[in-house]
């Protein structure tokens, strides 16, 4: 039996067996699982699913006191703003506390869809003491994988609901949607619609809470045909805008719920002739410099993405020297930036 966080779990197979299973020498198995790059990819593939279908755990190799000076950030991809904003934050908490990052795109999954190992013997492979997760929606398993090997990690706006006990820093979202929604109420808005992002993601269905709470305090009925989800993806948030438009009673006003959908909104009003704000008031979510980029300006909520990492990353510096933070969830505050994409409703003077 192996003792962990308190819990007594049943040792796992050896790398033998594992070997075994896979059909491949042990050299070979503890190549894929020390992150090696010269194996081929099929035999990399058979290993990894053994060691999956065996629930091999790999004892790490480093000493976290010994090797203080690395962590890992894994983000969802590198070729957004949104991202950009991340790294600066760590960079600069990680700058100030002498440590290094090593940064991973996503998490890869094989053609099963299941998730890949590689990464996460890859980060005990290079001695990392701790990980900061950005927009990742870890299983299971991999949450299991971290608590047996006793790596600090933190995650960053999280997908879904972390497991009880999981530390997570994140932007007070349902407060953000009411601030966006109120904002527009007080111009005269009566017929405010809602794109949102996932229906499932945390972040999303907070944003569209606000929305309501504050539809509701103004006394202003709540319209279901007006709540629509785009994924955080312009083009679908281009077309929802255009379903939008063809309702008998289209809104005048619309908050959509990220500042990258906010974009396609902008093409799908183009597209019809109309402009913002004379036809369509429009209010985004991030503050991402796309906001300030486009034309009219963009009215928008902002969540401060750069202190979002570097709080993360101060907590999992406290978690790598053995402390535990009072609270699990840490929120930091939205605010409302106001721009030139709204004003009154057409016909209504002010």
């Amino acid at each position: 039996m192996v003792r962990t966080g308190g819990a007594s779990v049943t040792a796992g197979p050896t790398l033998a067996v594992v070997a075994r299973e896979a059909g491949v020498s042990v050299p070979t198995a503890s190549k894929v699982v020390n992150g090696r790059e010269d194996v081929a990819p099929e035999t990399r593939r058979r290993v990894t699913e053994a060691l999956d279908r065996l629930g091999y755990v790999r004892r790490p190799r480093f000493d976290a006191a010994k090797t203080p000076g690395l962590v890992d950030l894994v983000v969802h991809s590198l070729d957004t703003s949104w991202s950009g904003a991340v790294l600066h934050g760590v960079e600069a908490a990680a700058h100030d506390a002498g440590l290094e990052v090593v940064v991973s795109a996503g998490l890869t999954r094989t053609r099963g869809g299941r998730p890949e190992r590689g990464w996460l013997d890859k980060l005990t492979a290079r001695g990392s003491s701790g990980v900061l997760f950005n927009l990742a929606e870890l299983t299971a398993s991999q949450y299991a994988w971290l608590e047996q090997h006793r790596i600090p990690f933190v995650m960053i706006d999280p997908v879904l609901e972390p497991p009880p006990g999981v530390v997570s820093v994140g932007a007070a979202n349902w407060h953000g949607g009411v601030t966006a929604t109120e904002h527009l109420l007080a111009l005269g808005h009566q017929r405010i619609a809602v794109i949102a992002g996932h229906q499932r993601k945390m972040c999303s269905t907070a944003r569209v809470a606000g929305y309501r709470s504050a539809l509701a305090s103004a006394g202003v009925r709540h319209r279901p045909d007006y709540v629509r989800h785009a994924s955080f993806d312009e083009g679908v948030a281009r077309r929802r805008m255009l379903e939008l438009l063809e309702l008998p009673e289209p809104p005048t006003a619309v908050f959509v719920c990220s500042d990258r959908m906010a974009l396609g909104v902008y093409e799908a009003l183009a597209e019809r002739g109309l402009s913002v704000p004379d036809d369509m008031s429009v209010v985004g979510f991030d503050d991402l410099p796309e906001a300030r980029w486009i034309a009219p300006a963009l009215t928008t909520v902002r969540q401060p993405l750069s202190e979002m990492a570097a709080t993360a990353l101060r907590l999992l510096v406290r978690m790598m020297e053995g402390e535990r933070p009072e609270s699990t969830r840490t929120e930091l505050s939205t605010r409302l930036v106001e721009r030139a994409s709204t004003a009154a409703p057409r016909g209504l003077s002010r």
